[in-house]
């Protein structure tokens, strides 16, 4: 099947940052600030962020879709659950862990990694398995540079990640309907957790991630389906198996370890081929368009796959 590659946007096509921002000072006490309510203290903390690449290439969906359309099955399993169920979620103070094959362990405080001057602001494709995508802002820190930090081992080959467990403050974790092991967990290759593109993302639209896109600290991975991008992650471990990820244990047949943005190997229940535009509108409705082989990061990731049959490793 041939490959169809939409343009890069140009500059000119970009929306200027203080612009866009300010539209929230216009939306008043509408749905973006009830959004920016429901979120709580997780908004509270103001990030250093400075340009990172990938900053001013692609023009973002509007913050109220991506605050108020989510998957976040710890609190609950339809996409306004989490940010109407999340307020009670406490997402400071945090520590996270980095362990196993490394020889320096690492506890952090994510408080103080909001104040980081390392914070870069990144704007990314997200391409969700159900097959809509949306653009979002990222303000984080690369992955590779705190497993550096950490110096893994020679032995080391993939990074394994696990979320925090609070039933008491996400009530999808106490439900019976939602069919997972709690916690949710992850995992990438660690030459993929060492690409540059690889994000440990603490805020988006410069604030502070909202506790309904994973606060305080996420996994975003833009070649990737949406579902590797693990939310309030609690524990990072390097090993020298392929660890168990959520989806993968759930329904292996539909979900693969690797997730892939390929619009070539469909899901056994859609295609892949192209999305629906979270955001967007058209005479016919949402628009729809091409998906792009690894999200439309094919020349900073391909390499990681030469010679992989992408097929039979999804």
């Amino acid at each position: 099947m041939a490959i169809f590659r939409y343009p890069r946007p140009m500059p000119s096509d970009i929306t200027p940052k203080d612009v866009y921002l300010s539209r929230r000072e216009l939306l008043g006490t509408g749905a973006l600030g009830l959004t920016a309510a429901l979120a709580g203290s997780a908004r509270a903390e103001a990030l250093k962020t400075h340009p990172g690449p990938y900053s001013g290439r692609l023009t973002p969906t509007p913050e109220e879709f991506v605050t108020g359309y989510n998957n976040f099955y710890e609190f609950g399993m339809e996409k306004d659950d989490p940010v109407s169920h999340s307020s009670d979620f406490h997402p400071l103070p945090w520590t996270l862990e980095i362990g196993g094959m490394v020889k320096k362990p690492q506890r952090l405080d994510v408080g103080a990694l909001l104040k980081s001057s390392d914070i870069e602001e990144r704007i990314y494709r997200m391409r969700c398995v159900e097959a809509w995508s949306m653009v979002i802002p990222w303000d984080g820190i690369p992955l590779a540079k705190l497993l550096q930090a950490a110096e893994p081992d020679s032995a080391a080959k993939y990074v394994a990640f696990e979320s925090v467990v609070r039933p008491s403050e996400m009530p999808g974790q106490s439900s019976a309907f939602s069919g997972i092991s709690w916690p949710y967990v992850e995992g990438l290759r660690l030459d993929e957790a060492m690409n540059p593109l690889t994000l440990l993302a603490v805020g988006i639209y410069g604030e502070s991630l909202p506790n309904q896109n994973g606060a305080p600290i996420r996994l975003v991975v833009p070649w990737k389906y949406g579902f590797k991008g693990i939310k309030s992650i609690q524990r990072i471990r390097l090993t020298d198996k392929q660890p168990p990820t959520t989806w993968n244990r759930l329904a292996p047949e539909e979900y693969g370890f690797y997730a892939n943005v390929n619009p070539q190997v469909d899901h056994p229940r859609w295609s892949q081929a192209s999305e629906r535009v979270i955001g967007s509108k058209t005479l016919f409705g949402t628009k729809r368009q091409p998906t792009l082989m690894f999200n439309g990061y094919e020349e900073q990731v391909a390499d990681l796959y030469r010679g992989m049959n992408l097929h039979d490793n999804f």
